[in-house]
């Protein structure tokens, strides 16, 4: 399968997945509406649209804002700029997204915006100081990858539908313990409403989330290796990535689908493999795998002996 037809495959599976999100609203609202009084249900309706809309304008600003990313200057960190525009030529944006800088000694990155003329690419001061030339190429041909293959606008979109799914769940709860339900305290199925609204909520956001992203970093690796034509550059990014275990510092899961690797979980061994069942991201070495399956090479990892990695 080329890679357009995998872009085009993925789009078909995230209209499906997508759908998902809407279903799993509804499941929620028909299990309440006996329960629930009309008049509180509009006014949570109308209340979550206006959440929606600001937060689909807002997202970007709002993730920079949680993940301590600010703007910089070509003159504050040259290589980072040369190695961003570099992929956005490569993949033929018609403009350079912006490019921020965060504060942490953990290496990753990231890109958000709602489409290539209104999105940016921020890294950590930790991948500036452990990627060699080659590397940062590779992770920034990554960031603009999501950004031309429309990944940055999904995932916006996921995130405000997982948002509304979950404050609808903790509003439908507080209306059935403080008030608000028609005969809820006396109907047993209304616990049940409860119940699916607290569970199923979270549960299907997160797996509908996890879903979306996961497909989409195999993707993006794909493409990175096309832009720079250099696939064991992208491979060697990832193993580095690997052979680092420091976390991010300011993260929390709503944003963690954003970066290039998952910044919750970087253990070793039981702690690390139970994590990694509920992460976003599929596990590096799997990426690097199917690297070396598509760019027919074995990555050599004896130049990590010489990567300062903690």
């Amino acid at each position: 399968m080329t890679l357009q037809q995998q872009i085009r495959s993925n789009r078909w599976r995230t209209l499906l997945l997508l759908l998902l999100f809407v279903v799993l609203i509804a499941i929620i609202l028909l299990a309440v509406y006996p329960f629930v009084d009309i008049g509180v249900l509009s006014v949570v309706g109308i209340a979550l649209i206006a959440y929606g809309l600001f937060m689909w304008f807002a997202a970007a600003k709002v993730v920079a804002s949680l993940a301590g990313a600010h703007p910089i200057t070509r003159d504050q960190h040259p290589e980072l700029w040369q190695a961003v525009e570099a992929a956005a030529v490569g993949a033929g944006l018609p403009v350079t997204p912006a490019v921020y800088i965060i504060e942490d000694p953990a290496p990753n990155a990231f890109a958000a915006g709602r489409d290539p003329k209104h999105a940016y690419v921020a890294a950590t001061t930790g991948l500036l100081d452990i990627m060699g030339p080659r590397e940062l190429r590779a992770v920034m041909a990554h960031e603009i990858a999501h950004v031309r293959n429309r990944d940055i606008r999904l995932m916006a979109l996921a995130s405000v539908l997982a948002g509304i799914l979950l404050i609808l769940s903790d509003i439908l709860l507080r209306v059935f313990i403080f008030g608000g339900g028609r005969n809820s305290g006396n109907n047993p199925l209304a616990l049940v409403g409860v119940i699916v609204a607290l569970i199923l909520a979270p549960i299907g956001a997160a797996m509908i989330q996890m879903a979306l992203s996961r497909r989409r970093e195999y993707l993006a690796d794909a493409t990175a290796a096309e832009i720079t034509g250099d696939p064991e550059g992208m491979a060697r990014a990832l193993a580095v990535l690997e052979a680092d275990t420091r976390q991010v510092s300011h993260v929390g899961r709503a944003t963690a689908h954003l970066y290039i690797e998952s910044p919750l979980v970087k253990g070793r061994g039981l702690t690390g493999s139970l994590g990694g069942l509920f992460q976003t991201h599929p596990p590096l070495e799997d990426r690097i795998r199917v690297l070396e399956e598509a760019g027919g090479f074995t990555l050599d990892r004896s130049f990590l002996a010489t990567v300062p990695v903690q």
